[in-house]
């Protein structure tokens, strides 16, 4: 495992995806935001703060979503269609680190992303003077980044094995049935019916549980969990992204060029 050609690979695709238009999503996101901070407090008689903050935390979220499903599902087919494969894997370079490289890229571009909306965010609203908890704003949107990194993994995965269209669709759907997964649990679990117990405990089992990076709730009102639970939700979420990255490594280690 070379760190260098990991660090290439990344490179390329943290140079080639903010080429492709990604800023201009940050430039969509301060639109939606301004548009918040206008709009709302016309539509809404109270509240219309907390909404607002909500509004942009759930953008940070959306935006970024975009960004982990449509880029990430093409980093592996791309380099297959455009033949580039057959020159990356001539040469000394091994399966894992191709993999391990393109997920560095993504979690790169994400991480910025994440950043400079963050602090278009913040600039905005206090400019519109609403008050901010600025500490739990800062942990909520560091935890919808380590959601982020676990979907950029998750469409890497899917990439591996289907066409870009195809691996999208299935990582907007894990993206969907993670954040439900444990009310699906919950719902098994109230039904008393066995069969759909042993469905829905497999069905949390297997797909992440993305509602342990979801404090955009607690972030509107300032409260969070506790030190111990956000701690343990960050080792779930990096625990997770490097399962399903094994997982891909071992995929793409037996694909046929």
């Amino acid at each position: 495992m070379n760190l260098g050609r990991i660090s290439v690979i990344a490179f390329n695709v943290f140079r080639e995806t903010l080429r492709e238009q990604v800023l201009y999503l940050t430039l969509l996101f301060t639109l939606i935001l301004v548009a918040a901070v206008n709009l709302l407090p016309q539509l809404s008689a109270s509240g219309e703060k907390k909404i607002i903050i909500d509004v942009g935390i759930a953008a940070i979220e959306i935006v970024g979503l975009i960004v982990a499903v449509f880029v990430g599902t093409t980093l592996v087919n791309k380099e297959i269609d455009k033949r580039t494969i057959f020159v990356l894997i001539a040469k000394p370079m091994s399966r894992a680190e191709f993999i391990l490289g393109k997920h560095l890229g993504i979690t790169s571009v994400l991480a910025l992303i994440v950043g400079i909306m963050t602090v278009i965010y913040v600039v905005v609203l206090s400019l519109a003077k609403i008050s901010l908890p600025i500490y739990s704003i800062l942990v909520a949107n560091f935890y919808i980044f380590g959601q982020l990194m676990l979907l950029g993994a998750i469409a890497i995965l899917f990439g591996t094995f289907s066409s870009s269209l195809l691996a999208a669709f299935l990582t907007f759907a894990t993206y969907l049935m993670g954040n439900f997964s444990r009310d699906l649990l919950a719902l098994g679990e109230i039904s008393k019916n066995e069969s759909l117990q042993t469905v829905t405990r497999i069905i949390y089992l297997v797909l992440p549980d993305l509602s342990r990076a979801n404090l955009k709730n607690e972030a509107v009102y300032g409260v969070l969990p506790p030190l111990t639970d956000l701690f343990s939700n960050g080792i779930y979420i990096l625990s997770y992204a490097l399962l399903v990255l094994a997982i891909a490594i071992l995929v793409f280690g037996k694909k046929q060029f």
